[in-house]
């Protein structure tokens, strides 16, 4: 994702000016990119590795898990969004 905020503005993520340039400029843009990553990742089991590491690990056992859309229907939105959003609003009220 940074890579691709970096694309947005015309900078290479392979040019340290360029990165120092957009890091100068656009600290708002790393914050939102860094915050996203870290509070919706949750929100699948590919969203972020500890997600699917528990799901094959429990598969491996013969644990019964949901599927994708079972995980999402069941624990994402009812539980994950209205606790994401409040934690939106916290970060981004000011």
């Amino acid at each position: 994702m940074f890579a691709a905020a970096l694309g947005l503005h015309g900078l290479d993520i392979n040019d340290s000016s360029d990165i120092a340039r957009f890091l100068s400029d656009n600290g708002g843009a790393l914050i939102a990119i860094s915050l996203g990553a870290s509070f919706f990742g949750a929100l699948t089991y590919i969203g972020n590795a500890p997600n699917l590491l528990i799901k094959a690990i429990a598969e491996d056992a013969r644990v019964p898990t949901p599927t994708l859309l079972g995980y999402i229907w069941k624990f994402a939105l009812p539980i994950l969004i209205p606790i994401f959003a409040l934690i939106s609003i916290l970060f981004f009220s000011r």
